[in-house]
């Protein structure tokens, strides 16, 4: 059982979730987006069943459904990873962003669309209206907001380079601090009853 405890999570493949869109037929979307759905519904407290998680993803997707059985496999996989690196007390979640590879524009393009993802999906559990928010994580949804439209068309220079990472670094810590915020464990009950469990 130890050697479970160890193994890090990690995401799926960017290109591999790109590739799966293209195989169900995908245009209008990208695993940015997706991955940032999947990252606001968890940062909300939201715990989704399979079959619904599913449906939310093809709703985004515009598809009616998944054909592929490993479609299924990988978003499911990319929804667990998420969650257990979200839960990691080491901070390691990251985002499912194009990489180093890609030019700097697609990059900001990539987190911007992210972040729309993200507050798409911390938005349909009327979070960001939410009255026990503190201001601390309003004025960070005020400020993925923010860079959801701003950072496209950067300049490829060093220093947008360096501004783009900082950018995605603090991206991170809000979502961290918002799944934080948001997720706090329930206080046990009084009586000897059962914690009622959470799917």
């Amino acid at each position: 059982m130890s050697s479970e405890t160890h193994a890090q999570p990690e995401l799926p493949d960017f290109d591999l979730i790109a590739n799966l869109m293209v195989a169900e037929g995908v245009h209008v979307v990208s695993p940015s987006e997706l991955h940032g759905l999947f990252s606001g519904h968890l940062a909300a407290g939201a715990r989704l069943e399979p079959a619904v998680l599913l449906q939310g993803a093809c709703d985004l997707m515009d598809i009616e459904a998944l054909k592929h059985e490993n479609s299924k496999v990988l978003l499911l996989d990319l929804y667990q990873q998420s969650l257990a690196m979200l839960e990691a007390p080491e901070l390691i979640f990251e985002l499912c962003v194009a990489d180093e590879d890609q030019s700097l524009a697609q990059r900001a393009e990539s987190l911007g669309q992210w972040c729309q993802g993200f507050l798409s999906g911390f938005g349909l559990y009327g979070k960001h209206t939410d009255k026990t928010l503190s201001r601390e994580a309003k004025e960070a949804l005020a400020d993925l907001n923010q860079i959801a439209q701003v950072v496209a068309g950067v300049e490829e220079d060093d220093g947008s380079e360096n501004d783009l990472m900082e950018v995605e670094e603090y991206v991170r810590m809000v979502v961290l601090m918002l799944f934080a915020e948001c997720n706090k464990a329930e206080p046990p009950a009084d009586n000897n009853s059962p914690q009622t469990t959470v799917h």
